[in-house]
C-alpha cells in the first residue's frame, strides 16, 4: 500500500518562534502512527501544504504519482478544506485503484486521537473495500467521495442526504 502525505491539518505542528501551526516538510505524524502497525507501508511526502492552497497542478501531481505507482491501494492524507475537490478530480482519472482520502480536523500533535483513528480506519478500509474508486474516510465514515461532505458549521463530516 502507498501512503501519500500532502500535508493539511493532520500534519500541522506548533512553531514556537512564529506562534503558528505550520505544515512541516516531513512525515513525522504518519510515521509515528504507522510505527504501531504490523504491516509495512510505503510513505511518500508529496506537497506539505494546507489544502486551501492546493492548485490544479497539485491535484494533477497527486494523480500522476498514483498512476505511476504499481500499488492498487493508496491512502492520501489530505487537508479537509478541499478534500472533496481532490477526490472529485481523482475520480475522473483513476479507475483501477482504491484511493482513500483521509485527514483530521485537529492536528495530530495537538490531539492524536482523531488523526490516528481516521488514518487507521482509512488503511483498513483501503485493504478491505472490493471495488476500485475514490473514497473519503473521516470521523467513522468510509464512503465513496461523493457520499460524504464536510459540514463547516458543525465541524464534522456527514453523509450526503439525497
Amino acid at each position: 500500500m502507498l501512503i501519500l502525505n500532502t500535508g493539511g491539518t493532520f500534519n500541522k505542528r506548533y512553531n514556537p518562534v512564529s506562534g503558528l501551526l505550520e505544515v512541516p516538510f516531513d512525515n513525522a505524524a504518519i510515521e509515528s502512527i504507522a510505527a504501531r502497525f504490523t504491516c509495512q507501508y510505503n510513505v511518500a511526502g508529496v506537497l506539505y501544504k494546507d489544502s486551501a492552497a492546493f492548485t490544479h497542478d497539485d491535484r494533477k501531481m497527486i494523480a500522476d504519482i498514483i498512476l505511476a505507482s504499481s500499488e492498487r491501494e493508496i491512502v492520501v492524507v489530505h487537508g479537509t478544506d478541499t478534500m472533496h475537490l481532490s477526490a472529485a478530480y481523482l475520480s475522473t482519472i483513476l479507475e483501477d485503484r482504491v484511493v482513500v482520502l483521509t485527514g483530521a480536523m485537529v492536528p495530530y500533535e495537538v490531539d492524536a486521537v482523531e488523526a490516528t483513528a481516521n488514518f487507521a480506519m482509512a488503511l483498513g478500509f483501503a485493504q478491505a473495500v472490493p471495488t476500485c474508486g475514490v473514497y473519503i474516510c473521516m470521523q467513522g465514515l468510509a464512503m465513496p467521495w461523493d457520499r460524504v461532505v464536510k459540514n463547516r458549521e458543525s465541524g464534522r463530516f456527514e453523509i450526503v442526504q439525497d
